[in-house]
């Protein structure tokens, strides 16, 4: 299989990775334990074991014509703990080493087939200028790409943080969710071919 350079010329790529049916589900299952994994999850709150006090019977027992109490630190009181208090937990969900290349195979193919998948000999400024970068975009036709190269760009960086929308990452950074919020995908020869040997 063969996919056009922008600069010119054809680079041959391994159909195992880029021709592949779209699995709906899979790609799904991929995004969302992707952001899931990405979720804090330190939120917490105190229980009527957590608050301090409360350690002594407010009053006695009978005689009061109140309803009896053992502690002020009960969840219906304005000092006590939260009824149901939440705890600190993870929100990572299992998805198999070869379930999530699937699905990045599967990603990759859909792309290539909506032409929304750009291949370029390298991705390089001369200097760290916003209108350089923008002015580079415009051959793209739209603000919203995702830039890969397997090189890191110091002025490629400095120029793309404050387009809206236009974001630049690595090979080995490549996640689902980058590579399905973008418009396209504008990838490096080079970071083909490492994506080649990572996924083929």
């Amino acid at each position: 299989m063969e996919l056009q350079v922008a600069n010119g010329g054809t680079l041959t790529v391994n159909e195992v990775v880029f021709d592949r049916e779209f699995n709906e589900g899979l790609v799904h299952q991929a995004v969302v334990a992707y952001l899931a994994a990405g979720r804090s999850g330190t939120k917490a709150q105190k229980n009527r074991s957590d608050v301090s006090g409360g350690g002594q019977k407010p009053f006695r027992q009978k005689g009061t014509g109140r309803a009896r109490a053992g502690t002020t630190r009960g969840p219906l009181w304005r000092t006590g703990g939260v009824t149901f208090a939440a705890r600190p937990r993870s929100f990572e969900q299992k998805l198999n080493k070869k379930m999530y290349r699937a699905a990045m195979r599967a990603i990759l193919s859909e792309l290539v087939r909506q032409e929304r998948f750009v291949v370029v000999e390298s991705l390089s400024l001369e200097d760290s200028k916003t209108k350089l970068m923008i002015a580079k975009l415009k051959d793209f036709g739209t603000n919203d790409v995702l830039l890969v190269s397997d090189v890191a760009d110091v002025n490629v960086l400095l120029a793309a943080r404050n387009i809206p929308y236009c974001e630049v990452t690595s090979v080995t950074e490549l996640n689902p969710v980058s590579l399905v919020g973008h418009e396209k995908v504008v990838m490096t020869r080079s970071a083909v071919e490492k994506i080649q040997e990572w996924l083929a």
